[in-house]
């Protein structure tokens, strides 16, 4: 009879008495089918929670930043400093300052928010980005002045106002956001799939910056990297719900509305009110 038992909670039949069990094939989510959930027939939520994260990877390199990091000696160079321990002292203080800010983020992401957090950050990069934008344009308008000691110091600290900015929110949570909202099954190519478009979106700025800003000159290039930017905004306000203290669970529930969001996380606080008043 415990024999009987047993073999009922494992799932196995009855006929089966020998030491050994022939474990059926499993019917998993292979690699096909997961990029068919994703691509071509995909839920609402799926559809939803795709066009997030793979739009928040592309968006976190679209914005700039990048060229901002990268090529921070060329800027001050355009800005008017000419001396070269200068400009290395100031794209050092660069990676000081994403350093600091990618650690202070670190303890405040769970406490407010990635939807704060990214709404400020892209915010802020909007600002330092057209100001960087503004004070470029004027010492490249201004060529020959002496004095615009003024305008060369706003745009160094816009440098740093951009990367901290960024660090603060839109450089670590777009890894945490894609990664949490995906199903399980889901994940690895999801999250995959992310990263090659960040890195590939990266490249491209990269290696079009400087074509870009001989064509249509330095600061032209960050009033587009500031559109960028504005757009991308709009992208967090509109589309991404706030995941802070959300279970796997809630994913599907929370995502499927795209703009209706909003309602969803209303039934869904009402919800755990009711439950919490059902407890007590």
């Amino acid at each position: 009879m415990r024999l009987a038992d047993i073999k009922q909670a494992a799932g196995l039949p009855d006929h089966l008495n020998g030491d050994t069990v022939p474990v059926p094939k499993r019917v998993g989510h292979t690699g096909q089918n997961v990029w068919k959930q994703l691509f071509i027939s995909p839920t609402r939520p799926v559809l939803h929670i795709t066009i997030c994260a793979l739009g928040l990877q592309f968006f976190q390199q679209a914005s700039g930043i990048d060229a901002v990091v990268m090529y921070s000696p060329r800027i001050y160079e355009k800005a008017g400093i000419t001396s070269d321990e200068k400009k290395l002292l100031a794209t050092i203080a660069v990676g000081v300052c994403k350093t600091i800010f990618i650690l202070i983020t670190t303890f405040m992401v769970d406490r407010i928010g990635r939807r704060v957090l990214l709404l400020t950050s892209c915010g802020g990069l909007v600002l330092s980005m057209l100001t960087l934008a503004t004070g470029l344009t004027v010492i490249d308008r201004s060529e020959g002045s002496d004095n615009l000691g003024w305008v060369v110091v706003i745009c160094v600290l816009m440098t740093y106002t951009s990367v901290a900015f960024f660090s603060m929110g839109m450089g670590p949570i777009a890894w945490v956001y894609s990664s949490e909202i995906f199903p399980l099954h889901l994940r690895a190519q999801g999250c995959g799939l992310g990263v090659a478009i960040n890195r590939a979106t990266s490249g491209v700025i990269l290696m079009t910056f400087i074509s870009l800003y001989k064509a249509i000159t330095i600061g032209g290039t960050f009033f587009l990297f500031s559109g960028v930017a504005t757009v991308t905004w709009i992208f967090f306000f509109t589309l991404l719900p706030e995941t802070r203290g959300r279970n796997l669970e809630d994913m599907e529930a929370l995502f499927g509305g795209f703009f209706n969001w909003r309602r969803t996380m209303k039934e869904l606080r009402d919800k755990e009110v009711s439950h919490a008043q059902g407890d007590d």
